[in-house]
């Protein structure tokens, strides 16, 4: 069975992609979202992404863990 996808609503982009793996509760804190983007464990839009500070933009995706989040803006 394939994992579905799940929406983040975000109020305002770009937002970092460390800012937006706390929103998504998939790390604590900063430093555990610093450490899982440095050691590779995060893809964007099917590419690792090791910057912290990715800018991050509506209907990007987000991989960790073998599940995928998307950015989506908040109306």
């Amino acid at each position: 069975m394939p994992t579905q996808n799940k929406r983040i609503k975000v109020k305002k982009l770009p937002i970092r992609l460390g800012q937006f793996l706390k929103l998504a509760d998939l790390v604590q804190d900063g430093f555990e979202a610093k450490m899982r983007i440095q050691n590779g464990e995060i893809m964007v839009n099917s590419a690792t992404e090791t910057r912290r500070g990715k800018q991050l933009q509506h209907l990007d995706e987000i991989t960790v863990d073998g599940g995928t989040w998307i950015v989506d803006i908040e109306m």
